[in-house]
């Protein structure tokens, strides 16, 4: 059962909202940092007998390579079954869809007569894409990384996955498929921090540009040991989901939802904002119904009682956007009358499912939409992966001379006011300074 805050009448903090007004799961970084810095210190002195040695230790067990030969890649896609291909292409189309009307084009911007700026949108090079495998596998992950990558133009990518005792030390089987059905073959069997240094350092593969996907917490602190020499997409936390809902809500539906998110695991997060009392009561009666039923109870259980679940009381709709702005969440549903005038109202989440027909389960696989999504709070400055995450914008700049001279006065102003008189120098040689 969730634990309850009230927030209604007197207990509203108004201006005093905290972006801490539900406490996040502990997820201390800082504390395997030094670990994670030494796994990427051997990884960067050493080869792929080194990775491989790294892999052995925290996964207990050694591939017979880095890269996964691609006769393994090609039985995976064969021993699926055609329901999971027939699944799995379907979410591909459906993303591939969103991605492609998210293109960008083109963009030429006159300034002044003769000066123009052109914007254009240029494919990262080369990146890597990280696809978990530890406690449960992600085959969709493999869709919501390469679908935008490839859709943006990216020419070359590799996946890194962690081995699996079940498969020979290859990445799970399921996460093979779907790679191979969406075309890609450089894969390697590596996971943890040990992967995130392999694919910035070129050990055993060739170095990438930026890396994407979530990971466990030794991922998450190679990504941060390591900004700066390759991009990232985000730091990946806990998942959450935050639900706001009135009277009007079905507490099946709000109940099924949240268990949906606590499935993934013990510190996941699982939000109720509500106007209604009694929707707290059938929401808590639901779920003592529904988790007695599922397979990964414990799991479940330890999640929604964690301090990180709640359900919080507010007087109106107003204060329940503003308490959901305030939690940033990563997944926000909006299962109210008109959710659609509400949800447009938010401005902080990683992505909005709008109405009873919209839940979180059909964003993780089959909505279009991308589920690798910021957390923690990050969506208050933080996109989910979409084809822009493998975009760079490059600025053509072209002024022509007349363009230029126009444009002096105010150069010389403003680099002299920097007292840097070789910039102001470098104008003034093209509009006749030799004359001066």
């Amino acid at each position: 059962m969730l634990q309850v805050l009230d927030l209604t009448g007197a207990n509203w903090p108004g201006a005093g909202l905290s972006k801490n007004i539900v406490p996040r799961s502990s997820v201390d970084v800082d504390s395997v940092m030094p670990q994670a810095k030494e796994i990427i210190a051997a990884v960067k002195g050493g080869t792929s007998e080194t990775v491989l040695a790294l892999t052995e230790k925290f996964d207990g067990i050694k591939p017979s390579s880095l890269r996964v030969p691609t006769e393994i890649i090609d039985a995976a896609v064969a021993a699926a079954s055609p329901e999971f291909v027939a699944a799995l292409e379907t979410a591909a189309k459906r993303v591939r869809k969103v991605s492609e009307q998210q293109r960008r084009t083109e963009i030429e911007i006159e300034v002044i007569p003769g000066g123009r700026v052109t914007s254009r949108w240029v494919a990262i090079s080369r990146v890597g894409l990280y696809v978990p495998g530890g406690r449960a596998v992600y085959p969709s992950s493999v869709v919501m990384n390469v679908v935008p990558a490839q859709v943006a133009g990216v020419s070359s990518m590799m996946i890194m996955s962690p081995p699996n005792r079940e498969n020979s030390g290859w990445p799970h089987q399921s996460i093979l498929a779907a790679a191979g059905i969406l075309g890609v073959t450089e894969i390697y069997a590596v996971g943890g921090a040990q992967a995130i240094a392999m694919a910035t350092f070129g050990v055993g593969c060739t170095p990438v540009d930026l890396i994407t996907g979530p990971g466990n917490i030794y991922v998450t602190a190679a990504k941060r040991a390591l900004s700066g020499k390759v991009g990232f997409d985000s730091e990946a936390g806990p998942t959450e989901v935050a639900i706001i809902a009135d009277h009007t809500a079905d507490p099946k539906f709000v109940a099924a939802d949240l268990i949906s998110q606590a499935e993934h695991d013990v510190v996941a997060a699982a939000v109720l904002i509500t106007t209604s009392e009694k929707l707290i009561s059938d929401v808590n009666d639901e779920l003592e119904i529904q988790v007695a039923k599922t397979k990964h109870q414990d799991r479940i259980t330890a999640a929604l009682a964690g301090p990180q679940s709640l359900a919080i009381l507010v007087s109106n709709i107003e204060e329940a956007v503003a308490v959901a702005d305030s939690y940033a969440a990563e997944h926000l549903e909006i299962q109210t009358a008109d959710a659609a005038a509400v949800a447009r109202q938010i401005t902080n989440a990683g992505a909005i499912f709008v109405g009873d027909y919209s839940p979180v389960s059909l964003g993780d696989y089959l909505a279009g939409s991308n589920h690798v999504l910021p957390t923690g709070g990050c969506a208050c400055h933080t996109a989910g992966l979409s084809i822009e995450t493998f975009l760079k914008l490059m600025n053509l700049v072209e002024y022509t001379k007349d363009a230029l001279s126009d444009s002096a006065q105010e150069i010389e102003v403003l680099a002299l006011s920097e007292d840097l008189p070789a910039h102001w120098a470098a104008i003034d040689k093209r509009i006749g300074g030799n004359q001066r």
